[in-house]
């Protein structure tokens, strides 16, 4: 007989399972449960074992009854028991176990006691441990969900964002649409380019209803409103104690919320050139670091970017480079001014008056005039020039019928550079004196003509509002 056999004299061991309790519900629940579970009396015998319990010691169940759990110790079938400690201190008690196959259990005793306290039974349960670590990984997969869901939520409800539905009447914007909707059943990376104001986060949004991403997060990200300094935790995210002033529970970076989903970069040009490498490498295998993390994650996201400047212009003047100019431009999509598709000012003029009638509760249309003249203006702030003087022409009008004379606006067609810079004859000043001029002039009348409000010459202009209250500061400090 081998060593570790437990034999009759050894135990001394005259038991036999109540037969009330055999015939149980309880006991059959109990005999059919996935763990192991021991229940012994309160000198440590063992009164009832399921099938479980006894194969994480390779025994049989009727190996186990009757005898007492420091013999089982003692033989070797468990290199310790909560059973005896729980015993001794009447709590509960909570350790993992190795078992004869070396493998660990994760063991849970737990004291019934009588009504004077003493312990009467005590009821142990045995959990493997890769089950146990399949649970916590399932468990921490959720939670890594759950916080995914709750940073884009918080993320997105911090965004003004009203460019979800596409209006369009011309032939030049069916064929983008129609590109589009191709273009979303693949997972290919999307560089959208055109003119500020032309709409290129409706296409991006497009593109991400019609995937089969359209259940996950749609991020989108203005790189020109985000601070250098702040770039990399932004996107990737930090962990706990990353630096000073960080979350105390790390957060999630744009990565990160947008996984499974679409990551949206506008003003993709505004990256700096280290912003650059690491998106770079993180396109081209997947995996990114948080700031302070050491854990490599995986990124699973279909990045669509858009930009309103010459990218290739500025691969060859060395500020973006040229290998993620080329991972950015596998599908290209250009959106035409709305000068050059004039049968969508009509269209996106009605959609806009409908909007803020019904946000403003007001009743107001369009003059003959006033189309007239919609159709004969050049647009240079596209689509969302035309949706902010629509804005402002609801809200200021007293009457009805809406009317508005371009002639001498700002924005107008004859407003160019030369007529906004003092000439001086054959007297030139610098030239970043006279970019400088006409910057600050331009901007304050995009502020001026929207009536003070930032947020506003900001979407009137296509930048973020927190550049212009930069530009205006530095302004007044010129002066």
């Amino acid at each position: 007989m081998n060593s570790n056999d437990i034999s009759n004299q050894d135990a001394k061991r005259v038991f036999h399972l109540p037969e009330k309790l055999e015939n149980s519900l309880l006991y059959q629940i109990i005999e059919n449960s996935h763990d192991g579970i021991i229940v012994t009396d309160n000198t440590g015998r063992v009164l009832l074992a399921n099938p479980p319990a006894a194969n994480f010691m390779n025994r049989t169940v009727e190996d186990l009854l009757g005898y007492n759990v420091r013999l089982l110790v003692e033989k070797g079938f468990y290199s310790q028991s909560t059973i005896l400690e729980t015993i001794q201190t009447g709590q509960p008690v909570t350790k993992l176990i190795t078992i004869p196959s070396g493998k660990k259990v994760l063991s849970t005793s737990i004291p019934v006691l009588n009504d004077d306290n003493t312990v009467n039974l005590i009821v142990t349960t045995t959990i493997n441990q890769d089950l146990v670590d399949t649970y916590v990984d399932a468990i921490e997969q959720e939670k890594t969900k759950s916080e995914k869901y709750k940073s884009a939520a918080n993320y997105l409800d911090g965004l003004e964002s009203r460019a979800n539905e596409v209006v369009f009447k011309s032939e030049k914007m069916k064929r983008i649409i129609d590109e589009a909707g191709m273009i979303a059943r693949t997972d290919s990376t999307v560089l959208i380019t055109g003119e500020s104001g032309t709409g290129k986060e409706v296409i991006a949004r497009f593109i991400h209803r019609n995937s089969f991403r359209s259940r996950e997060p749609f991020i989108p990200v203005n790189c020109a409103a985000i601070p250098e300094e702040l770039m990399e935790s932004e996107f990737f995210g930090y962990d706990k104690g990353a630096f000073s002033g960080a979350n105390s529970r790390g957060k999630l970076g744009f990565f990160e919320m947008a996984d499974k989903g679409t990551l949206f970069l506008d003003e993709i040009g505004e990256l700096s050139l280290n912003l650059q490498s690491k998106l770079l490498r993180v396109l081209e295998t997947g995996e990114f670091q948080r700031v302070g993390g050491v854990t490599i994650k995986k990124s699973d996201v279909r990045l669509v970017s858009a930009t309103n400047k010459d990218l290739a212009s500025m691969v060859t003047r060395g500020v973006f480079r040229e290998d993620l100019y080329y991972r950015l431009n596998v599908i290209p999509i250009s959106i035409p001014p709305l000068r050059e598709r004039p049968e969508d000012i009509l269209k996106l003029s009605d959609k806009f008056l409908k909007e803020f009638n019904a946000k403003f509760g007001t009743d107001k249309a369009f003059s003959k005039n006033l189309l007239v003249n919609f159709m004969n203006y050049s647009w240079p702030g596209n689509a969302r020039e035309l949706r902010n003087l629509i804005e402002r022409l609801v809200i200021i009008s007293s009457g009805k019928e809406l009317n508005y004379d371009f002639k001498g606006d700002y924005c107008s067609e004859k407003d160019t550079v030369e007529s906004r810079l003092d000439k001086k004859g054959t007297e030139f000043v610098p030239l970043k004196d006279a970019v400088k001029t006409y910057e600050q002039t331009y901007i304050k009348a995009a502020v001026d003509s929207c009536n003070g409000k930032i947020s506003a010459a900001a979407n009137l202009l296509g930048i973020h509002r927190t550049m212009i209250y930069r530009k205006l500061e530095s302004f007044s400090l010129d002066d």
